[in-house]
């Protein structure tokens, strides 16, 4: 695992091995933000990392210049990792909670530019995720929720539904916030 742009490019993450974790695989990672790069300006941004884990995603986004990087994890040693990673590399716009996904959505009043929630594949919940999100409306206009799951599942049901990308077992599934809401 490993940060692939921004300004810790290139750095090795080695979290424990311990961790209850299924971190996105760099391919995976690497995809998202060639997508991610051609849609929006990364720089600047507010982001919610649920079921953060390890916290791949929340460092990414940090060494890509995020403004905000909110990270989510019931797990207190990723939350542990994640805080400590950040804290060596000076990444201090990473915030974390240990928590409970669905209850600190049911709490949570801020928005944000982007949502990326990479939740455990065998969660019956994953399906829920959207409904809550824009029930809540914790996107901004134009915001972005990505939902990393099992290639053989389908979210696009969902009215605020982009696309699907696969890679290999896993997929991203895009949502947008219209601009005009």
């Amino acid at each position: 695992m490993r940060i692939i742009g921004g300004r810790l490019k290139g750095l090795r993450l080695n979290p424990p091995k311990n961790l209850p974790v299924r971190p996105t695989t760099d391919l995976a990672k690497e995809a998202l933000f060639n997508i991610l790069q051609n849609q929006i300006e990364l720089e600047g941004l507010k982001v919610l990392d649920l079921f953060s884990g390890t916290g791949n995603l929340a460092l990414e986004f940090a060494s890509r210049y995020a403004e905000n990087v909110t990270a989510i994890d019931r797990s207190i040693h990723c939350i542990n990792y994640l805080k400590d990673t950040a804290r060596q590399h000076g990444l201090n716009q990473i915030t974390t909670f240990k928590a409970d996904v669905f209850k600190y959505l049911e709490l949570e009043s801020e928005t944000y530019n982007l949502i990326f929630a990479d939740p455990p594949y065998d969660l019956n919940r994953i399906p829920e995720l959207p409904k809550v999100i824009f029930h809540k409306n914790l996107l901004l206009p134009g915001g972005l929720l990505i939902v990393e799951h099992q290639s053989m599942q389908n979210l696009s049901n969902h009215p605020n539904f982009t696309e699907q990308r696969r890679y290999g077992h896993s997929s991203f599934s895009f949502f947008e916030m219209p601009e005009n809401q």
